[in-house]
């Protein structure tokens, strides 16, 4: 007895038909291939009506929303807000990860940063902070503590930002120093690294804060490193007086007068453009004649004659630091807010006002 009529095979097109209406792939292409299979099925006696149908319906839906979401401008906006997802994904890192020379943004601010995500963005537009470098602590193996790492970053960033923006009178007023700095948590895990920064103390940054051998000439360069010694030194003051520490007193003295010393020698050294000439030896020969009452301070063997040459010295000292060679040299000419009343000291709010730990 001959056994029953083999079954008629499926219609491959009218499977294909059916995904492609199901998954939305090129809908126009799920009808297509719906009509064709429905004509092989019927030639060939074949299976697969109801997968072409449903294959054809499918994809003439979809194909119905993909013109209604052209028409109406719905796909552009999705499209739209897709790149705007992945660009913004891509601008985002972590403040362990900034380089020098990048702009960033902090959700909450620059205060909030910390060790979250902050946003890269164009330094020529309004930002919270830009990247001057950053380097790696060693010396220690054990969580050294706050008070070991904070001086450190403090001082190192300093050295590193005013590498970045040579010209410190060309720094915004609402710029200062800042640093992301190691916590006790990710020490345990590793990171040894302090990033610096230029951050807005207030309001924003707008537009690069950097200025050194990319921006400015040979002649810029000669005039500002030298100068900016004289600057850095005064800082150093000593907080105790001469009579309760004469000893770190007279050191500092000392130091200040050879600064003064090798920068008038730098500036006499330098084969300085024509119409700077003058400006600077006027600027060196001030300088000099400043340095004698800094030595004669370094020299003192009590505080009267300490405190005799004290007034002299800083009143000695070219008050802008060299205003007509600056401007004979094409720098900024207006000195920073309070310049010419600074005496020396540290700038406690350049730095443990101004840390974050990571």
């Amino acid at each position: 007895m001959p056994g029953p009529p083999p079954a008629a095979n499926v219609n491959g097109l009218a499977i294909a038909a059916l995904v492609t209406g199901i998954v939305c792939v090129l809908p126009p292409l799920g009808m297509v291939l719906g009509g064709l299979a429905l004509g092989r099925i019927r030639k060939r006696g074949e299976r697969g009506t109801g997968m072409a149908v449903t294959g054809i319906a499918l994809s003439l839906v979809s194909t119905l929303l993909v013109v209604a979401g052209i028409a109406t401008g719905t796909f552009r906006d999705v499209s739209d807000g897709m790149r705007e997802a992945v660009d913004e994904v891509s601008r985002t890192r972590s403040t362990f990860d900034l380089r020098k020379g990048q702009c960033f943004d902090s959700p909450g601010g620059i205060a909030e940063a910390g060790s979250a995500d902050v946003t890269i963005v164009d330094c020529a537009g309004p930002h919270d902070g830009e990247i001057s470098g950053s380097f790696t602590i060693t010396g220690f193996g054990a969580w050294p503590g706050d008070e070991a790492v904070e001086p450190l970053a403090e001082r190192r960033c300093e050295a590193l930002n005013t590498a970045y923006a040579v010209d410190g009178w060309a720094v915004p007023d609402n710029a200062s120093t800042y640093y992301y700095q190691p916590s006790k948590e990710s020490w345990a895990i590793g990171d040894r690294s302090v990033t610096c920064a230029f951050a807005a103390e207030e309001g924003k940054l707008t537009g690069s804060v950097r200025n050194d051998g990319t921006s400015l000439d040979r002649h810029q360069i000669a005039f500002l490193e030298p100068v900016n010694r004289i600057d850095a030194v005064l800082w150093e003051e000593p907080e105790a007086d001469v009579e309760d520490d004469r000893k770190a007193n007279v050191a500092w003295a000392g130091k200040v007068s050879a600064t003064l010393s090798t920068t008038a020698a730098r500036l006499r050294a330098h084969p300085w453009p024509s119409a700077a000439r003058k400006p600077v030896a006027d600027l060196a020969a001030e300088l000099e004649a400043a340095r004698k009452h800094w030595a004669a301070m370094a020299a003192a063997t009590d505080p009267d004659t300490f405190w005799e040459h004290y007034e002299p010295a800083y009143e000695a000292l070219p008050p802008d630091l060299g205003a007509r060679a600056r401007g004979a040299l094409g720098l900024d000419v207006t000195p920073p807010p309070g310049f010419a009343d600074d005496s020396g000291g540290s700038d406690e709010a350049a730095g443990s006002d101004g840390t974050d730990s990571t």
